[in-house]
């Protein structure tokens, strides 16, 4: 029995010359299911990936080797799947085809706004901050890119594109807070973390999600309270914009910082595999 994939229609182009392909799964040509793909400078993603006739034949595995085949084609060097934390089905297909887990996502669901520390301060970035605010996080995020198979040209490309896109107006971006966190006695901030108020929607009422796009503590500053102080501003911060749903992303061997967001509440929602192509 051949198992392919077949378009549904043209491309569709997305920001950054990203582009996105839907396909039918035909199995001897008659359709068994679909497959999503798409690519941002450098980085494919396998967004949708349904059997649905003849599971337990096979079909998924030879799809999704297929959409890595579409995805080299696309001359990406990465290949990137998001799998729900109730579907085991699919975290064993992704770890039998070679994918590593990379991050999680976690969710809390807010309620009451959080007590803060009163011997801390907090001030937004400013515009004179903001290039060395932005730089020191993008150090960190290239670096992250250069490990995971993309090439230094890629990296800077997705970096700038990243900036542009999410930071449009730099620190006056609507719907995106940005705060420094000032303790007594010290010369420079200890942290900061960015918010965004709306980060996509979660079923089933389509609720908007919050996120914490980037949390950091300065490293002499670390072991202070410093990043429980932070989450705990980022929750009061989407509370007070209406939001009261805020999620974030961990990579696999942060321990430390798993362990503090269990701690404040968050939950497992995703599963973030990737794999070099």
């Amino acid at each position: 029995m051949t198992t392919t994939l077949r378009p549904t229609g043209p491309e569709e182009p997305l920001p950054d010359a990203g582009r996105l392909r839907r396909w039918r799964v035909l199995a001897n040509g008659r359709e068994v299911g679909r497959v999503v793909t798409s690519a941002r400078l450098g980085i494919g993603r396998i967004e949708a990936l349904e059997i649905t006739e003849g599971l337990r034949r096979g079909r998924g595995t030879v799809a999704a080797l297929a959409a890595e085949e579409v995805l080299r084609g696309w001359d990406c060097r990465r290949a990137e799947v998001g799998v729900p934390a109730d579907a085991p089905a699919a975290h064993a297909l992704a770890l039998a085809l070679g994918y590593t887990e990379a991050s999680h996502h976690l969710v809390k669901r807010l309620a009451e706004p959080p007590a803060v520390r009163t011997d801390l301060t907090t001030r937004p970035v400013e515009a004179a901050d903001f290039r060395d605010w932005l730089d020191s996080i993008n150090v960190a995020y290239r670096g992250q890119l250069l490990r995971i198979g993309l090439t230094e040209q890629q990296a800077d490309a997705k970096v700038a594109a990243d900036d542009a896109r999410l930071l449009p107006q730099a620190h006056a971006t609507p719907g995106m807070a940005m705060r420094l966190l000032l303790a007594p006695g010290a010369a420079e901030p200890v942290g900061s973390v960015w918010v965004s108020y709306e980060n996509g929607r979660l079923p089933p009422d389509d609720r908007p999600l919050g996120w914490v796009m980037n949390v950091e503590v300065e490293p002499g500053r670390r072991g202070q309270g410093y990043g429980r102080e932070l989450m705990l501003i980022a929750e009061r911060l989407c509370l007070a914009a209406g939001t009261h749903d805020l999620g974030l992303n961990v990579y696999t061997g942060n321990e430390s910082a798993r362990r503090l967001y269990d701690s404040l509440g968050y939950r497992l929602t995703r599963r973030q595999f990737g794999k070099a192509l």
